[in-house]
């Protein structure tokens, strides 16, 4: 059995250990909050700029962009959005594993992925496999997360425009409360956009400056990297949701495990009364006797 200092030891390692979860659940919950605020702040961008893009496209254009033709697949494209640090449970782990299913089923089909990573925990899982990594950004700052996105993404629509990816996929975490963030794949390319036949009655057209393909074109490049930026500030706040989580549940693991240290402390502290007590009076048994 443990001796009573080992187990004092425990015990206080067990709660400054616990001071930290707690420190970190609440850094990680005011992160959270601030990364919400964010999120929920670009996603009308995003919803309107689709609906732009949708009546541009609804309006009597012939021009058929790159970006919406089909072409046989022989390679995919994937922008890989992950976190830097780790704590976070198994956030990064259930986003891979959904990932890699995708993956196979190309694989399967001898069509083999390019990788645009975002995140050190995703370059350092991937680095092991055979495919290819375009490029990788890690340790985005908070404040320049659109800046520091868009040479990547240019990469890979450069990619698709030369004809070195046919299809290229969104992966991320998708934030749906503080309780339950989403794995999630999209389509990036090439783009669907339904046509909104509500609307025939009523058609209408913008006036362009300089020319419609011209806006069509800067449209779609923003809508795309729009589209990674948001997907970056949702994984940001499921990160933080799922650290705090992490570190909650750690901070009542310490609870249950001091209780269980106290009690098996306790147990020793009594056998060794006990034993003094049996000593003394064997001794006192002993000198009675003689």
């Amino acid at each position: 059995m443990a001796c009573k200092n080992e187990i004092r030891y425990k015990i206080e390692s067990v709660k400054n250990t616990k001071k930290i979860t707690q420190a970190m659940q609440m850094v990680s919950f005011a992160k959270m909050r601030k990364s919400k605020e964010k999120m929920y702040a670009s996603r009308p961008y995003l919803k309107t700029l689709s609906q732009i893009i949708n009546n541009v496209l609804e309006s009597s254009l012939e021009h058929q962009h790159t970006y919406f033709s089909k072409r046989k697949v022989k390679n995919i494209g994937w922008i890989i959005i992950s976190t830097d640090r780790g704590l976070c449970g198994s956030l990064n782990t259930n986003l891979f594993k959904k990932i890699l299913i995708q993956m196979k089923k190309y694989s399967n089909k001898n069509i083999s992925s390019n990788i645009c990573i975002f995140g050190s925990k995703a370059f350092s899982f991937f680095k092991f496999f055979n495919e290819k990594i375009i490029s990788k950004t890690m340790n985005i700052e908070e404040k320049s997360i659109y800046i520091q996105s868009i040479k990547p993404i240019k990469k890979m629509l450069d990619e698709y425009k030369s004809g070195g990816i046919e299809k290229l996929y969104l992966a991320f975490n998708l934030f749906k409360n503080s309780m339950f963030q989403i794995p999630t794949i999209s389509q990036l390319l090439p783009l669907n956009f339904k046509k909104n036949n509500s609307q025939k009655i009523s058609k209408w057209d913008y006036l362009y400056e300089p020319d419609s393909i011209t806006l069509l074109n800067t449209l779609l490049e923003r809508y795309i990297e729009f589209q990674v930026y948001q997907a970056i500030v949702e994984n940001a706040a499921s990160e933080q949701a799922a650290r705090m989580l992490a570190m909650k549940t750690a901070t009542e693991n310490s609870d249950d495990y001091i209780k269980e240290l106290q009690l098996l402390y306790n147990k020793v502290r009594q056998s060794s009364i006990t034993q003094e007590l049996t000593e003394i009076i064997s001794g006192a048994s002993s000198v009675s006797s003689n």
